[in-house]
Parts: structure tokens; sequence; C-alpha cells
């Protein structure tokens, strides 16, 4: 019976390897994909292949933890079905339709939820109560600087002291993160009591970089103590406050700016417009 069972697990699971992946971007190529669309689905697949578990094997349940986990990490969900688009190609040039997601994420914005500033602060609240300061900083580094939960460990002593951490856009180009000085110094403080010199700021008991599912599970963990949703307490909810935020701001100064042209070009009208100069005969 058990035998019976390995066997239908065997059949619902499929095994990936970077000898499929080439041939599948080859029938793209051979069916006249262009270029930098065989790019754009190598750089997913890549990416998709690196992240699955040890042994390589695709279950349904594989896809539905790798869409959730690119979620936490930020990318919109617009962005996951292109991810998982591609995905759904190579299962289908390997013979397992059976395994595709075919489901594709509700791309209404109003649908997500979204974390308030004071949720946040919450937060904050409940991790220091509970003297986290791991936790504390993680929530803070999501919601001051926008990062990836995939670029958290690349966050070391010697960028912290830098001021700018090493970060990814939603198509994969590198790009700096600046840190804020606030952020920095709490920052460095953690390092001097951690005894870290050099190498990532957060890690396991066993100096390994944390893992992307023990960073969302420190932050959910605050739910109860702070009394925020549970949806609302992870890594993406954090970084859409960060977009938010940003956007608020940037809205803010636009409009400075044109109040100040506008008070100026009234001070030059006033001084020099037309209606104001006198015409001798």
């Amino acid at each position: 019976m058990g035998t019976q069972r390995n066997g239908a697990a065997q059949r619902r699971a499929a095994a990936v390897t970077p000898n499929a992946i080439q041939a599948y971007l080859d029938r793209l190529t051979a069916k006249g994909r262009g270029a930098s669309t065989v790019k754009n689905y190598s750089n997913k697949l890549t990416m998709f292949y690196q992240e699955l578990p040890e042994g390589k094997q695709v279950t349904e349940q594989v896809l539905l933890d790798w869409r959730q986990s690119l979620l936490e990490r930020g990318y919109s969900p617009n962005t996951v079905n292109t991810y998982l688009t591609a995905v759904n190609g190579l299962l289908d040039h390997i013979g397992r339709r059976d395994l595709q997601l075919v489901d594709r994420l509700e791309l209404d914005p109003s649908v997500q939820p979204e974390l308030t500033r004071a949720e946040y602060l919450r937060l904050l609240g409940a991790a220091k109560v509970l003297e986290r300061e791991r936790t504390y900083l993680l929530v803070k580094l999501f919601a001051l600087t926008g990062i990836r939960v995939g670029d958290v460990a690349g966050l070391s002593a010697w960028s912290v002291e830098r001021g700018q951490v090493q970060g990814t856009d939603n198509s994969g180009r590198a790009h700096g993160i600046p840190l804020p000085a606030c952020l920095q110094e709490e920052l460095r403080d953690y390092l001097r009591r951690t005894g870290t010199a050099a190498g990532p700021v957060f890690v396991t008991r066993n100096g390994r970089p944390l893992r992307r599912t023990q960073i969302s599970k420190e932050i959910r963990d605050l739910s109860k103590p702070a009394q925020v949703a549970e949806g609302k307490c992870n890594p993406r909810c954090l970084r859409k406050l960060y977009q938010a935020t940003q956007e608020h701001i940037e809205a803010n100064v636009r409009l400075l700016v044109r109040q100040a042209q506008d008070q100026l070009l009234e001070q030059e009208q006033m001084a020099i417009g037309w209606a104001g100069i006198g015409l001798s005969g």
C-alpha cells in the first residue's frame, strides 16, 4: 500500500532540469519568439529552478508556495502572473499540464490589504515590548527602504557602514538602496551588540542568512500583540507602505514646487507685466 502511495506521489510530481529549461527556450526561439522574450523567460525559469526545493521536484503545492513567496517579496499580482506563465509553458513542454496553476491572481489593488502608518508603528511598538530587536529592525527595514525579501541577505556590516544596500527591481536589475540615517544608526548599534563585524546582518544561530520564510514568520508573529490583521503583517505590505509613503511625499513636493513657481511668476508679473508698463505717446 505504501509503495502505491509513493508511486502516486511521484506521478503527481515532475522533475525540472536545466536541460529541460534550455530545450523549452530553444522551442520558443524556433517558434519565432523575440530574443528579449526568450531572455525574459530564461530569467524567470532560472530563478524558479534555483528556488525549487531539494530534488528539484515540482508539485502543485510547490507552485502554490512559490507563488505566495513571490507575493510576500513584494512582486505585484501582475508580475507574479508573468512568472507563472513562464512556468506553465515549461510544464506544458515536458508534458505535465496537470501541474499547471491556471488560476490567475486578482489584479484589482483594492482587494489587497494595506498597512496604515499607525499599524506600522504598532508593529514596531510590539516588537520593542517583546524585546525582539531583530524583528523590529526587519519591520523598519522593509517600511523605510522598500527592499525585497530576497535582498535582505545582502545587507551586510559593510553595507550598513556604507549606508547603502544592493537591491533588485521588478525586472531583476540591481540598484542601490540608501539606508535612512535613523535606521543606519540602529543597525550599527545592533551589529555592535551582536559582535558582527562582517557578513550578513541578520543570521540564524548557526550564522546562516535568514530564510525568507523565517523573516515572514517573525513579522507575522507580531500580529496579535500589535493588534494588526495577520494579512497585513508581511514584507509585501510593508513595502507597499513604503511605496505609498514615497508617492504621498512626492505629490506634496510637486504641489510645493507648483506653488513656489506660481508665486514667483506672480511677483514677476507685478514687477514687469505688460499691463503694468506705462506707454507714453
